[in-house]
């Protein structure tokens, strides 16, 4: 069975490159009848928080991208890693090394002033007939991971191909600190192992640690997983990605008002394609992703493209569903509609073709839960310099509204009458209508917009 994984470190938020290994990680395991993992990396105690690990699972929640088991926590599972060390420690595939700060540090420069890769040395490291210094006393030794010195640790990246890393360039590894907390690359390997990890999916500035954890799993005698590394997320500007360019907690996202399946959308379009669709539902995305097309190269975020296609999501969402969407964001802008006001979900149909986000929404949905307010250019263009025929059209039309049944076609065929008989054109009375209403020059189709409204509002509106 496929088993794959999303580890997050909870010392920030979800971020959206996070946010899409995690939904290329659980594709794979749903497109294969598989498991999703969702373990929670929290062995950096000073970085993280509560807070974070909160933001991690809510991120989760909000896209959709539901996990088969855990969330499992790292520093929960401290006895487990101890007792994998205790075990190397007697097979011989780690060893125990007294170098302190000052030595390691001297090591260092003098390799640089040779020209060569600064590295661990291995004078700790035992090897038959090495006879090795007694134990500085006062010294708390570390743990290191006993490297093959010899050939090469290699695999077949899901995404970049063949991967080669030459066993001599690789030190040995410090897996448990001074102290016995286990470090990064040994946690990950335990976890890999202990929860039947089959595939890794992750960003590629994990590469270097790959293979490591390849040498460290056949030590302990463990299955290696298939390793995929995802190219980078950039900014517009071919820069990696920042604030500046949408790196923010996945929930800004929901904050700024977009819907949680036009970001999968997106996310699945960065870095992946399927021929040249664009828009798909996550059960399509999961159907087609078997691992395959994914770039090589680093993808650019590009947020007219994500509102573009939250645009597609909000025409394409139920009235009513979408209405419950909007409530809570025109509730924080102390907007709550009342019995006798426009019919939310209505007023939704006809703004949701023009909205990039629920927020925009929010914002031009008020114009149907507040009095109009125009500006002074408006009432200047369209109101002051009006033809004379204006003043008896809106008394004329007020009339046939007040009289008229109270939908579309008939308020359609109540200002037809009206322009007809005043000798008018469409915009010389519909614009002042809207302003008069809603307090704009320019809307969806007016009789639709008047017909969302209760009679009595726009009669109230209109001066009748």
């Amino acid at each position: 069975m496929v088993r794959t994984r999303f580890a997050p470190s909870p010392t920030g938020f979800l971020h959206i490159g996070g946010a899409r290994t995690a939904l290329f990680a659980w594709a794979y395991a749903r497109h294969h009848q598989g498991s999703f993992i969702l373990r929670i990396e929290d062995t950096d105690v000073e970085r993280s928080t509560p807070a974070a690990v909160q933001a991690i699972l809510d991120g989760m929640r909000w896209l959709g991208l539901e996990h088969d088991e855990g969330p499992f926590y790292q520093m929960q599972r401290m006895d487990r890693y101890r007792e994998v060390i205790a075990q190397m420690l007697a097979a011989g595939t780690a060893y125990h090394c007294w170098c302190s700060k000052e030595e390691l540090d001297a090591m260092r420069a003098e390799q640089e002033a040779r020209g060569l890769k600064p590295r661990y040395d291995g004078r700790w490291r035992p090897e038959p007939g090495r006879v090795l210094p007694a134990p500085p006393a006062g010294v708390q030794p570390v743990v290191r991971f006993r490297n093959p010195i010899d050939g090469a640790t290699a695999w077949n990246d899901v995404v970049k191909g063949p991967i080669s890393f030459d066993n001599g360039e690789l030190d040995d590894l410090i897996i448990a600190r001074s102290d016995g907390t286990p470090t990064y690359n040994f946690c990950v390997v335990v976890d890999d192992w202990d929860m039947r990890i089959t595939h890794v999916l992750r960003g590629d500035d994990h590469v270097n640690n790959t293979p490591r954890q390849i040498n460290i799993l056949r030590a302990l005698g463990a299955p290696v997983p298939e390793y995929g590394h995802l190219p980078m997320i950039h900014g517009p500007d071919g820069q990696k990605l920042s604030k500046r360019h949408g790196a923010v907690s996945v929930m800004q996202y929901d904050d700024d008002g977009y819907l949680p399946d036009a970001v999968i959308n997106y996310l699945a379009r960065l870095g992946w394609s399927h021929g040249d669709e664009e828009v798909f539902s996550r059960e399509q995305f999961v159907a087609w992703f078997d691992g395959q097309h994914i770039s090589r190269s680093p993808s650019r975020f590009d947020f007219d493209k994500l509102k573009w296609l939250n645009n597609h999501y909000l025409k394409h969402t139920d009235d009513a569903a979408l209405a419950q969407l909007v409530l809570p964001r025109l509730a924080a802008r102390g907007l709550t509609p009342k019995e006798g006001e426009a019919d939310l979900a209505q007023a939704c149909a006809l703004l949701k073709d023009r909205a990039q986000t629920l927020n925009e929404m929010a914002d031009t949905l008020g114009m149907f839960y507040t009095e109009p307010t125009i500006s002074e250019a408006d009432r200047a263009k369209h109101l002051d310099a009006a033809p004379p025929a204006l003043a008896p059209a809106l008394v004329d039309f007020a009339g046939q509204l007040a009289a008229a049944p109270w939908t579309k076609e008939a308020i359609a065929a109540a200002m037809k009458a009206v322009l007809a008989s005043h000798g008018l054109k469409m915009p010389q009375l519909a614009i002042p209508v809207r302003l008069k209403v809603f307090g704009v020059a320019h809307t969806p189709s007016v009789d639709a917009m008047l017909a969302a409204m209760p009679r009595a509002t726009v009669l109230a509106r209109l001066g009748a």
